[in-house]
């Protein structure tokens, strides 16, 4: 595989600034200012495109952060649900659903929104309750299976230790003291655990986990006759697909979907928002700006050695050699563009996530992107600035 004769390893760029000046460093370190204009430009282009990127990142994730915590070889649900907890189904149709061979249980899951109240403050703050019975396994969460025995105790709960700072200093009383007092939907309540399930835009601010007897006992019993999510265990040798064919055969008032296809139905109900498409119009408009830097950039010092690249070509440089040295150019923005452009985001993504509790994080997959992305910023800018390089003729120099 051979590598394109217009860009150079960052091993090679190094290797070369060490031990000679080639011309096309040469011309960008002249101009010392244009040079940290130029960074400027690129790492402002880079840490755009960093946050859009992580925003969505984040987004996806927030999107599937419940379904890949919840532990079931099938997942029932409403057939109009849009996302987990929007729409419930009769809980009779878990029984049903129990009967059809293979299936060896089916749990039911509640979710509901909720009003949370640190005991000590008077403002309340919507967070999110899941309920289920405790002695059955719902979550794939070490946390909530080693703790959920605790919530047998009436009014017990397990709270999210990544819930926003405004749901009060759970995590850390809970660290200092033990069980911490707190009102959820004006209704006191005791913290008995902690978990990390984590904030997103489909979470809320703040998660809790209670047993579905404390549920019915804040909420009315009337709202276990509706069931969020059936969680459906099958036999060793059962045939899923061939289970969740005889659930949509029998069980009427349901659609069952396998772990992949839960998750692939909060990620397309993702898609049907506006969220994604603003964060990737977002990346788009940092790629643009990032392109324009550059070309002014890349034109300015063609057209100002104009005269230089003619002299060349009359010593026999062809238009190939002269075009590598602009596109040497933009390698070399590039790399020292996106490296200050890396550093401030990852300061950002640490500030923003200390501050909002959601877990934003400079993954690889987020770095390489930015950097093939940087890459082509200055490639397309450095081919279309060397439009202007054709233009030098020998005879305008002599």
């Amino acid at each position: 595989m051979t590598k394109s004769r217009y860009f150079m390893p960052p091993t090679a760029l190094w290797h070369m600034l060490q031990t000679q000046r080639p011309l096309a460093w040469a011309q960008l370190s002249h101009q010392k200012v244009r040079l940290a204009v130029a960074m400027g430009g690129i790492s402002f282009a880079n840490v755009l495109i960093f946050m859009q990127l992580g925003f969505l990142s984040l987004f996806t994730g927030g999107a599937t952060a419940l379904p890949q915590s919840l532990k079931g070889d099938l997942f029932l649900l409403n057939p109009s649900t849009e996302f987990l907890g929007s729409n419930g189904f009769d809980r009779i149709r878990l029984y049903q659903a129990a009967a059809i061979q293979g299936v060896v249980a089916t749990t039911p899951l509640y979710i509901s929104p909720t009003s949370w109240a640190y005991s000590e403050q008077k403002k309340s703050f919507e967070g999110r309750v899941y309920a289920f019975n405790p002695t059955q396994t719902v979550f794939n969460l070490p946390a909530v299976t080693q703790q959920q025995q605790r919530l047998n105790v009436p009014n017990s709960v397990l709270f999210d230790r990544q819930a926003k700072p405004d749901f009060g200093p759970i995590p850390q009383l809970f660290a200092e003291k033990g069980p911490v007092m707190a009102l959820l939907n004006n209704r006191r309540v005791t913290v008995e655990g902690l978990f990390s399930l984590g904030n997103s835009f489909f979470l809320g601010s703040g998660n809790v986990i209670m047993s579905e007897a404390t549920f019915a006992d804040i909420f009315g019993a009337n709202l276990l006759d509706q069931v969020s999510v059936g969680v459906v265990t099958l036999a060793a040798n059962a045939n899923p697909a061939a289970v969740k064919a005889g659930i949509e055969k029998n069980v009427p008032g349901v659609k069952a979907y396998t772990h992949d296809e839960l998750i692939a139905k909060e990620l397309t109900f993702q898609e049907s928002t506006a969220v994604g498409p603003i964060f990737s119009f977002g990346t788009i408009m940092g790629f643009i700006v990032g392109v324009v830097i550059v070309y002014q950039v890349l034109y300015s010092d063609v057209n100002d050695h104009l005269a230089e690249y003619a002299t060349l070509k009359a010593m026999g440089y062809s238009d190939r050699s002269l075009l590598m040295v602009i596109f040497q150019e933009a390698t070399i923005l590039a790399i020292l563009g996106f490296l200050p452009g890396f550093a401030i985001s990852v300061w950002m993504y640490g500030f923003l996530g200390g501050l909002t509790r959601l877990e934003l994080i400079m993954s690889p997959e987020i770095a390489l992107t930015v950097f093939v992305l940087t890459l082509v910023m200055c490639t397309v800018s450095a081919a279309i600035a060397s439009s202007k390089l054709r233009s030098a003729d020998p005879a305008d120099v002599f």
